[in-house]
């Protein structure tokens, strides 16, 4: 408990330390590069990036070997990673554009051929004499053990440009992402909107191949996108809280793998992602299960607290218990089921509101108005107080509940 503490203070030590800022920067930009992409309804799209950049890894390599250099340098690995992804998107956009194939089998052919050419390409490298400590597997799943400034300079740069860029575009991405239609009409080129949005996808996976690997990447991107939508309505909000989630999940990812030997951080970062995702599923105040189940057993409450002083105005017995429980909780009947004063006074308000329905009614024909009675809205809330006077003159005075 103490490492992690020295760990989330940065006392842990100076790699500890540039990892943990390293990934909490790239888990902000992965966070808001990932939410255009999940409100787009193109989550895939990240998955077919991913595995498109590990063939652009193991060409790089062999390309720097062969004229030469180190092999492992990272600024040559992230560009040879970054020219396959591109091609990997153009592949995936000129399929579903000039065949018959959906989207979906594009990204399916594409992630496949790619990874299988990655994995053959590395195969390859292992065999060579440089290139059994070539360690480009670490591209995988990640691997923080050597990172350097210069790595967390490129993740922060990148990052910083990426989320420079999603601030730039944010309302063009934005129509494009809910109502493409729309955007076409008033001038947005959609097409151009979708590729900026892969270019930031592609500008994320690459620079977050070293701290999380290929595979992992993609849940950096869209598991902070779904857990903020639990929270908020708004886009900007999702935004931002889609990137403070993913720094969140990257921080004290890092933080704990760094107080726990041989811990990988990439996956640990991934958990803690998914821990807040889990979180944020139960406990969402409006879009949470917890916030579901107690809507619902609010509004079975509302459905027998009716239901019984419906059964009041008409002098029938109750035998439900959870409306004779209701009904007593709040004083409404007696011990032995008899009507109090407070109860016969809520069920005449009932009945005389359900003859107020009735005369509504006639008087509209306005369905967006009388279609909006359920039984338990109030009548208070869709009709302005005169036009309650006026249902009331035609009623006349009310008739009382006997008890």
């Amino acid at each position: 408990m103490a490492g992690f503490l020295d760990a989330l203070l940065l006392q842990a030590g100076y790699n500890a330390a540039l990892v943990a800022i390293g990934a909490a920067l790239l888990g902000f930009a992965a966070g808001t590069a990932g939410t255009f992409l999940f409100l787009r309804k193109r989550a895939l799209v990240s998955d077919a990036v991913a595995h498109a950049t590990l063939p652009g890894v193991g060409l790089a390599f062999i390309v720097m070997v062969s004229l030469g250099g180190e092999g492992r340098s990272l600024a040559g690995l992230l560009l040879g990673s970054a020219l396959s992804a591109f091609a990997g998107l153009w592949l995936v956009e000129w399929i579903a554009r000039a065949t018959r194939l959906s989207e979906d089998a594009a990204i399916g052919a594409v992630l496949s051929v790619f990874f299988g050419l990655g994995v053959v390409l590395l195969t390859v490298i292992q065999s060579l004499d440089r290139g059994r400590q070539a360690g480009l597997e670490d591209f995988l799943l990640g691997s923080t053990a050597g990172m350097l400034l210069q790595d967390a300079l490129i993740i922060a740069g990148g990052g910083a440009a990426v989320v420079a860029v999603i601030w730039a575009l944010r309302r063009p991405m934005t129509l494009v992402a809910f109502d493409p239609g729309y955007a076409a009409a008033i001038g947005i080129d959609t097409r151009r909107v979708d590729l900026a949005m892969m270019a930031l996808v592609m500008a994320v996976t690459v620079i977050g191949l070293k701290l999380v690997g290929l595979i992992l990447i993609v849940a950096l991107l869209i598991i902070p996108a779904v857990t903020a939508r639990f929270w908020t309505d708004r886009v900007e909000r999702v935004l931002w809280t889609a990137g403070l989630l993913g720094a969140a999940a990257g921080y004290v990812g890092a933080a704990l793998s760094a107080s726990a030997p041989d811990m990988p951080t990439g996956p640990i970062i991934v958990l803690i992602a998914a821990g807040l995702f889990a979180l944020s599923l139960l406990l969402a105040p409006r879009r949470g299960v917890l916030a579901a189940i107690l809507a619902r057993r609010r509004f079975q409450a509302r459905v027998h607290r009716r239901q019984g002083l419906l059964a009041l105005t008409r002098a029938e017995p109750i035998h439900d218990p959870v409306t004779l429980r209701i009904l007593r909780r709040e004083g409404l009947i007696r011990a032995d089921g008899v009507a109090t004063d407070k109860g016969r006074a809520q069920a005449a308000k009932i009945a005389r509101d359900e003859r107020r329905w009735d005369i509504a009614r006639e008087v509209h024909q306005d369905t967006s108005l009388t279609g909006r009675y359920d039984g338990l809205t109030p009548i208070e809330e869709v009709f302005a107080p005169d036009e309650i006077a006026d249902f009331d003159a035609r009623l006349g005075p009310p008739q009382p509940v006997g008890g």
